[in-house]
């Protein structure tokens, strides 16, 4: 299965740093005729939308969730955040050498420190000498993607980041969000484009290839989403005046779809292990904004599910002709789903 959901991409296309404006990005639109394109600037997404749509955007805020220090041995190591456990404690992942043992002390660079609680598969629960959030902020960087071959900037602080990003708890952008600034947002609104917001804390899980246990049991890494009464209000009277849904990216899809799961939309706060992938019934999204995913991802998996696999990767091979950019800092792609 997963071979199906492989493609060639040229290394250069994997956008590696994010264009001055990012309303400028391309934007490849799908028609309801399979290998019929539109390309375009993605400021021009009015042309796409309709009066009436619902344009739903998460709203979540990327931590700077990656930090560096050392064993007691001096080998250096990396730590990315997944998720904070409490005001003192976060589940993080640490590549080093050798993996540190529960019990063990690391040393930040800052001069803080941090205990190893304990060992959970891939992860590691640290105990700090200090409030979490205080010493991410302080200290952390910008945990840009692994194909993103540079280290963080303090441009990225603004640009990877949605310029409606609020409530903190990502260790990812949702990036297909990166393209839109206040003017298009404002434009849309003008158009008659309703906009609702949602979150959904992107782990670091989203870059890792699919496990075949992951395959079997058909769930994913969890991650924490809330769906609250005003966008399940918003879809409901979207629904009712003809509007399509449209989803700003797959953590959207993923964060709706999830909160349907009972057969009729619902308010959800907590974390969802969904694994969208080719034969899942959507029950709220009609339409999505979408980046272009990482071979054999599961976001990839998601996108082949909301419009038939052939199509899609027929449309990654016309973006790879034209030179489109690709992953986080690239371009984006707009498609309705089969009905």
């Amino acid at each position: 299965m997963m071979q199906d959901f492989l493609y060639e991409l040229p290394p250069e296309l994997i956008a590696q740093k994010p264009l001055a404006e990012r309303s400028s990005s391309r934007l490849l639109s799908l028609t309801d005729r399979p290998g019929d394109y539109r390309e375009m600037r993605f400021a021009e997404l009015v042309c796409v939308l309709r009066r009436g749509d619902l344009l739903v955007l998460n709203d979540t805020r990327v931590l700077p969730a990656r930090l560096f220090g050392k064993k007691a041995s001096g080998g250096r190591l990396e730590i990315l955040l997944e998720r904070v456990l409490d005001s003192e404690q976060a589940l993080v992942q640490v590549k080093s050498s050798r993996s540190p043992q529960p019990g063990s002390i690391l040393t930040l660079d800052g001069g803080l420190s941090a205990r190893v609680a304990s060992r959970e598969d891939a992860f590691f629960v640290l105990k700090f000498d200090g409030p979490v959030d205080q010493i991410l902020q302080a200290h952390g960087h910008v945990p840009l993607p692994p194909y993103i071959d540079r280290p963080d900037q303090p441009a990225d602080r603004d640009r990877y980041q949605t310029v409606y990003a609020r409530v903190p708890g990502a260790v990812a952008a949702p990036t297909a969000g990166l393209h839109f600034d206040r003017p298009l947002l404002q434009a849309l609104e003008e158009s008659g484009i309703e906009i609702a917001k949602l979150t959904l804390h992107v782990g670091a899980g989203t870059f890792h290839p699919v496990r075949q246990a992951q395959l079997d049991s058909g769930r994913l890494h969890p991650e924490f989403a809330e769906v609250p009464d005003t966008v399940c209000e918003a879809v409901v009277a979207a629904q009712m005046r003809g509007g399509r849904i449209v989803a700003v990216g797959t953590t959207v899809v993923r964060a709706l779809e999830a909160a349907a799961r009972s057969g009729r939309l619902r308010p959800f706060r907590g974390d969802t292990d969904l694994f969208i992938r080719p034969g899942f019934r959507f029950a709220v999204v009609d339409a999505m904004i979408t980046n272009f995913h990482l071979p054999g991802s599961s976001l990839l998996m998601l996108v082949c599910a909301f419009r038939d696999r052939r199509e899609i990767l027929a449309a990654y091979a016309h973006a790879v002709r034209e030179r489109f950019r690709f992953f986080s800092y690239g371009d984006a792609m707009f498609l309705t789903r089969r009905s």
